[in-house]
C-alpha cells in the first residue's frame, strides 16, 4: 500500500500564487513518476504536470510558463508551484504516483485539495 498526502491549496486572487506538495509513504520500492491532475466541476480530470524520477517534466499547454513541478526523490515528495493563477485554474487538484511496491506495480492517488482562484 502506498499513500499520498497532499497539502497546500486554498483561495487566492487572480494573478496570485499557491504551492502544493504531496508526500508518498508506505511500501515503496521505487517511484517512476509523480504528477498533478485537476478536475473542475462538470469536467473530466486532466493532467496538469508530471515529473519522472530522472527529472523530465511535461505540462499541460494551459499551465506552461506559469506552473512548475519539482520533486525530492529522497523524500518521495512532489511539489507544484502555481503562479499567475487564473479563475479557470479553479479545481480540485490530485496528486498521482506510479512505481513499484515490492514485487508489484502501483498507482496511487491523493485525496485531492481544492484550489480556488477568485476575487
Amino acid at each position: 500500500q502506498v499513500q499520498l498526502v497532499e497539502s497546500g491549496g486554498g483561495l487566492v486572487q487572480p494573478g496570485g500564487s499557491l504551492g502544493l506538495s504531496c508526500a508518498a509513504s508506505g511500501s515503496i520500492f521505487s517511484i517512476n513518476a509523480m504528477g498533478w491532475y485537476r478536475q473542475a466541476p462538470g469536467k473530466q480530470r486532466e493532467l496538469v504536470a508530471v515529473i519522472t524520477s530522472g527529472g523530465s517534466t511535461n505540462y499541460a499547454d494551459s499551465v506552461k510558463g506559469r506552473f512548475t513541478i519539482s520533486r525530492d526523490n529522497a523524500k518521495n515528495t512532489v511539489y507544484l508551484q502555481m503562479n499567475s493563477l487564473k479563475p479557470e485554474d479553479t479545481a480540485v487538484y490530485y496528486c498521482n504516483a506510479v512505481g513499484r511496491s515490492g514485487p508489484v506495480d502501483f498507482g496511487s492517488w491523493g485525496q485531492g485539495t481544492q484550489v480556488t482562484v477568485s476575487s
